[in-house]
């Protein structure tokens, strides 16, 4: 997992037009976004794999490109030449383990944890399966309506302090929570709205990058 920042992960709105987000993309890339996350669980295979061949030449290797839930498609593209880095996989995608075998030791590879039981079922996988745990609701969030119970930043730190497993605080997040989640023992923040949905997304990304230091 070397060379990967996991500080700061932007992860993509489906709700917006592609152009859109391509262009949010661009400005975070530019304003020091770690990794971009790319989501879209409402595009065909065929539209997803277009998009991630297009996100991939915008970011052109600034920023660390994972594609939620898809192994296929991350396979298909870096087939056709894409820098695409690795996945983020919930808990009803592909097995990681599978995942981790089809995309090699060098792939990021992250997955959803939303409670103990999760964060513990991650503690049994084989060493190096998962380099990163998304870990949220941090607070009750309109880019994913049928999220859990949001944890808050104290239950963030409680599930964090379980694992040694990087946790990346997600659902919700806003400049002003950085600095505490980052205290409660975050390795990351991953921000969807604060971003894509601001009049300045490279200014919006910079304020979050200074808010973590």
């Amino acid at each position: 997992m070397s060379g990967h920042d996991l500080s700061l992960h932007l992860v993509t709105d489906h709700r917006m037009p592609f152009a859109e987000v391509a262009d949010v993309v661009d400005a975070a890339a530019s304003a020091g976004a770690g990794v971009v996350q790319f989501r879209d669980k409402t595009a065909s295979g065929r539209d997803l794999f277009d998009r991630v061949l297009a996100l991939a030449d915008v970011i052109s290797g600034r920023a660390t490109f994972v594609v939620d839930d898809r192994v296929d498609v991350a396979l298909a593209a870096r087939a056709m030449g894409a820098r695409v880095d690795g996945v983020h996989l919930g808990q009803s995608d592909l097995p990681v383990v599978a995942a981790r075998r089809l995309l090699g030791p060098d792939a990021l590879i992250g997955w959803t944890a939303h409670t103990p039981a999760h964060v513990a079922t991650a503690a049994e996988l084989p060493a190096g399966t998962v380099d990163y745990l998304g870990v949220g609701v941090i607070r009750a969030t309109a880019t994913k309506p049928d999220h859990p119970q949001p944890l808050g930043i104290g239950g963030f730190a409680g599930l964090a302090a379980s694992t040694p497993l990087p946790c990346i605080a997600i659902g919700g997040v806003e400049v002003d929570d950085v600095a505490a989640l980052r205290r409660a023992g975050a390795a990351g923040v991953a921000v969807v709205s604060a971003v894509s949905g601001a009049d300045d997304p490279a200014a919006a990304t910079r304020a979050l990058r200074e808010a973590w230091a």
